[in-house]
């Protein structure tokens, strides 16, 4: 058997909703994706002298692909990564917008554009294309964030390579199979089933120009000091904890449906959720209870039915890091927390042939709604919590609503939502700086 073939170096993806396991990828060798490099590489150079027409002509049957292929990807993002099937159909959606979108206005964008110098000359600014460029994306929006870096760059006339989240790899070979059936030219968008100790290499790689991720400040420090280190051109899209602020003349209704809208679209697992909510006193009470009320109605469910709120989170590890932060919130909140809505359980929804079973923990959290005011739970909560961002949400309760009183006179709501998952909780503990 070939060193590729053996079972620690496969990529494996699990269906969240049941823990199995859906399909085992070998990963490439060196020697496997240096060649795929080289060859992208080919590609590109024939690409780069492709007319912006052309290139649009295909990008915008790249889209055309995607929405024939709706059904079949949103399925497989639903059995990888446990988002609503609905959601996922969305998902494609946009993706196939942005296609139409970057073949309608690429050309015109990218168009030569001559300039009067002010010596009474005369300049011109174009738009040449740099060679190939390598994409580390997560998993949360398994289409999305691989369209929105690759299309553009396809369009400005660079090569792509995708090396995407081990469990959302099928996913992107479905969009590699994809682009290729739309017309792309044979290796100018190719997936990399590589490890992360290979993509250092494939940052040093001489013919990669550019890289850009998607993920964690944590993983952008790492990606940002080895793509410098190389001197290579870097786009880092990273995490972030901005507040969401409910001021006195907001239309509570809806400011509350739409919190908890952005609390838990896409099973809370996005970057731009609503994670920290600051409130003026004047409607704090009102937005609170409301708030609260809210969200004892999200549902867990079945991914791919149309009841559910939301899903299970998407990998084990993620959710046994939410668990731990979870403890380490209950261990270290001040005295003087109380419950707003004393033990508000929310039992979880057991899907088709899983067993979920309800995890205690934490107990002064779990379960329900804390409310501090003072100073106090910044430095209790402190760098574990009170600084981290961590994407998810709790197992079957409403969990950990902590306010507490921020300068000026208004109250700060960390919020999670209730979950199911067939183990420890899932939690976003998440606040800004």
């Amino acid at each position: 058997m070939a060193d590729s073939q053996r079972l620690g170096d496969m990529l494996t993806t699990i269906n969240p909703s049941t823990g199995e396991d859906l399909e085992r990828y070998p990963l490439m060798s060196d020697s496997d994706f240096e060649s795929a490099i080289e060859k992208c590489h080919a590609a590109f150079m024939g690409w780069r002298h492709e007319s912006h027409e052309a290139r649009a002509k295909i990008i915008k049957q790249i889209g055309e692909g995607l929405r024939s292929k709706k059904s079949e990807l949103s399925k497989l993002m639903t059995n990888e990564m446990g988002k609503q099937l609905k959601q996922g159909e969305q998902e494609i959606d946009l993706c196939a917008a942005i296609c139409d979108w970057t073949a309608e206005n690429g050309p015109e964008n990218l168009k030569t554009e001559e300039r009067e110098l002010p010596n009474g000359g005369k300049g011109r600014v174009a738009y040449s294309p740099i060679g190939v460029i390598y994409g580390i994306q997560p998993w949360n929006f398994p289409a999305y964030q691989v369209v929105r870096y690759a299309i553009a760059n396809l369009m400005a006339g660079n090569g792509v390579l995708l090396k995407h989240a081990e469990n959302v790899t099928g996913s992107g070979l479905m969009l590699e199979k994809i682009f290729r059936d739309a017309g792309l030219p044979e290796n100018l968008f190719t997936v990399l089933r590589i490890s992360h100790d290979q993509s250092d290499k494939v940052i040093e790689h001489k013919l990669v120009r550019g890289v850009t991720l998607t993920g964690s400040a944590s993983a952008g420090k790492i990606i940002a000091k080895k793509a410098g280190e190389a001197l290579k051109k870097t786009v880092l899209e990273l995490g972030s904890n901005d507040a969401y602020i409910v001021l006195e003349d907001a239309d509570l209704e809806k400011a509350v449906k739409q919190c908890v809208m952005g609390r838990v679209y896409n099973n809370g697992e996005t970057c731009v959720a609503a994670k920290r909510f600051v409130v003026v006193d004047a409607v704090y009470d009102k937005f609170r209870d409301a708030f609260v009320d809210a969200m004892k109605g999200v549902r867990y469910g079945d991914p791919m039915g149309s009841e559910a709120d939301i899903g299970p989170m998407a990998r084990e590890d993620l959710r046994n890091d939410l668990h731990e932060q979870v403890e380490h919130m209950g261990q270290h909140l001040p005295g003087d927390a109380h419950a707003v809505v004393p033990d508000a359980h929310h039992r979880h929804a057991v899907l088709p042939g899983g067993a979920h079973p309800d995890l205690a923990v934490g107990g002064r959290v779990l379960g329900r709604v804390v409310e501090q005011v003072g100073e106090d739970l910044l430095h209790a909560v402190g760098v574990r919590v009170h600084r981290q961002r961590v994407i998810g949400q709790v197992q079957g309760q409403l969990v950990a609503q902590v306010l507490e009183q921020v300068p000026g006179g208004a109250h700060g709501l960390l919020q999670a939502i209730p979950q199911g998952h067939r183990g420890p909780p899932q939690l976003d503990l998440a606040l800004g700086d």
